[in-house]
């Protein structure tokens, strides 16, 4: 009997690192540091939290069924943000909101791939994106990284079969907190045009990206909309994590497509989250820019702190946006080293294992670091608790 949908793919390494907590207690002296999910902890800003409770009491759309692919208010303040941010012209008509930027990804891939279709990631990937590939009967054809953690579009161009639908990129990179280069981007849009393919970006962490201006070229090509497919979250930028805001920018016809599979599961993105969205891109720009700056000094807090780390034999491969990315120096296999360093040295990191395919070794070296609840006090905490740790 075949497998079911989900028995298809392993459990999420959110929740099964949950259960890792269950029946732990932490002291005083050494509390917990848990640097295991990239989600922002505190709530949205007391303006934004104001803007959605005068809609509950008094906006009777905020209760109601909207548009399939999102609020036009929203919509049109998307475009012309990503207007701006980008340099360049995405039309409201172009843009798509969803419920939470997984389900952007899921409507992504049911609008282009069937059974046993194919799709290649990176390796590192993000977990979620190899779980729906795999719910979905989609084949993954893992990308191992290069060189500063980036993906080469030759060895991805080697890759393509009759079956490849698409190629999924995610800058600033989860696991791995890297930047890809514009030039880089520009390489496999090239790639997936050449071949027909679908080049999909995820953009989720772009608003704590170090770099001033444009981070890429795609939406200024001519186009786009035929070969890119553009993923955006804003449970980052805006706290909005439980309220499942996430958008979509590509062309009007592949949209019609994932209309179809939007409306099937959620008929439409939730109101209250989606005003929140619209009034935080309207009057949150100084405040996200004090946000990102946090976040920049929490990356630079761990690029300072760590030397004493790599003298005992951890390297530091990636850091960025909401991550850090480091292997460690011990015998025994990361997924075993993570349950350890939780229960004597009170950290929870996820293993490189949960990032990687099974027989990938390189996974078995590796941890994710995600410290954007960790101050700069709890950065050095962790460093030192670290670098205590004998394995």
């Amino acid at each position: 009997m075949p497998l079911a949908r989900t028995e298809a793919t392993f459990v999420s390494p959110i929740v099964e690192s949950r259960r890792w907590l269950q029946g732990l207690t932490f002291s005083d002296d050494a509390p917990l540091l848990n640097l295991s999910q990239a989600a922002p902890a505190d709530p949205p800003p007391d303006g934004l939290r104001q803007a959605m409770a005068e809609a509950v009491l008094h906006q009777t759309s905020a209760h109601l069924y909207g548009p399939v692919l999102g609020n036009d208010d929203l919509r049109a303040a998307l475009a012309a943000q990503m207007s701006r941010h980008y340099d360049a012209t995405v039309r409201a008509d172009e843009t798509a909101i969803t419920s939470g930027c997984n389900q952007a990804f899921a409507a992504t891939i049911a609008s282009l791939s069937g059974e046993g279709d194919e799709v290649i990631l990176p390796t590192p990937w993000y977990f979620n994106h190899k779980m729906w590939l795999d719910m979905q009967g989609v084949t993954t054809l893992p990308l191992p990284v290069g060189a500063g953690m980036l993906p080469e579009v030759a060895r991805a161009e080697a890759m393509i079969t009759e079956r490849t639908r698409a190629i999924a990129l995610v800058t600033p990179n989860n696991p791995c907190g890297v930047e890809y280069p514009a030039d880089l981007l520009d390489g496999f849009f090239d790639l997936a045009r050449r071949h027909g393919l679908t080049l999909i970006v995820d953009e989720t962490y772009r608003d704590f990206d170090s770099r001033s201006g444009a981070p890429h070229r795609l939406f200024q090509t001519e186009g786009w909309q035929d070969t890119l497919v553009h993923l955006y979250s804003f449970s980052k930028a805006y706290r909005l994590t439980g309220h499942r805001v996430g958008a979509i920018a590509t062309g009007r016809a592949r949209l019609m497509e994932m209309e179809k599979f939007l409306d099937t599961v959620t008929i439409c993105p939730a109101q209250v989250g989606q005003i929140g969205a619209t009034w935080g891109i309207e009057n949150l720009d100084q405040w996200l820019a004090g946000e990102r700056a946090e976040i920049l000094d929490r990356r630079a807090a761990i690029e300072e702190g760590f030397a004493p780390l790599a003298e005992k034999g951890w390297t530091l491969l990636g850091v960025g946006a909401y991550f850090a990315y480091v292997a460690h120096p011990f015998d025994q296999s990361a997924d075993v080293i993570a349950q350890k360093l939780l229960k004597e040295a009170g950290v929870l990191l996820l293993p490189g294992t949960m990032f990687s395919p099974e027989d990938a070794p390189e996974g078995q070296r590796q941890f994710r670091v995600a410290f954007a609840n960790v101050d700069r006090a709890g950065i050095s905490e962790m460093l030192r608790r670290l670098a205590d740790f004998t394995g």
